[in-house]
């Protein structure tokens, strides 16, 4: 099983990054929304941890930044229901620390924010993990952040997001500029030009 990808940020694709190794093979690797990763710029060196899995007609790639990120996906997905695009819904809500969080604290709500999450998953989820999401390694903000799940922004905030990333602005840069605009209900470029004038 393939646990660990060293090499070259080549480019975003919508949900993944693409990393070019020293033996000149480039991987798809798929990757959570709120991704450290994604504030890699291109010719970074990075390394990647992952989860492979395999289907009968296809192998699919899982980055995480650390091995926390990747023992919460892997617990997130033993549960009946959960594959590895909805485990990476939940990873997209948050830190490790912050999902970990919610789940410890029994919070449903903040679970099913994530695409193609119902209630009922999301309660199964907290059934199954609450008692052993605890034992993995956290950080002293873990407490702080108990309850402090971000929720993710409505769908044309999240595609300004991108369009800023593909200009070249870093994740971080482009979420902050988007997330600082106070109005509501705006299209896509209307936020992109808001968060322009921020950014420049």
């Amino acid at each position: 099983m393939i646990r660990l990808i060293k090499g070259e940020y080549l480019f975003y694709e919508p949900g993944a990054i693409i990393i070019l190794t020293d033996s000149g093979i480039a991987f798809k690797v798929n990757v959570s929304d709120t991704s450290s990763l994604l504030t890699a710029r291109e010719g970074d060196e990075i390394s990647v941890y992952t989860y492979l899995q395999v289907k009968d007609d296809a192998m699919s790639l899982y980055g995480f930044e650390d091995t926390d990120g990747l023992m919460l996906f892997e617990q997130l997905i033993s549960v009946n229901g959960v594959g590895p695009k909805a485990g990476l819904a939940i990873m997209s809500l948050g830190t490790p620390n912050q999902i970990k969080g919610a789940i410890v604290a029994k919070d449903a709500a903040s679970l099913t924010r994530a695409p193609g999450i119902g209630k009922k998953t999301a309660e199964r989820v907290i059934l199954e993990l609450s008692d052993k999401v605890s034992a993995l390694p956290f950080g002293e903000e873990y407490l702080a952040e108990t309850k402090a799940m971000i929720i993710p922004g409505s769908e044309e905030r999240k595609e300004a997001v991108l369009a800023l990333t593909t200009l070249g602005y870093s994740k971080r840069e482009s979420e902050s500029a988007v997330g600082s605009i106070p109005d509501e209900n705006l299209t896509v470029e209307e936020y992109l030009k808001k968060a322009l004038k921020l950014l420049i």
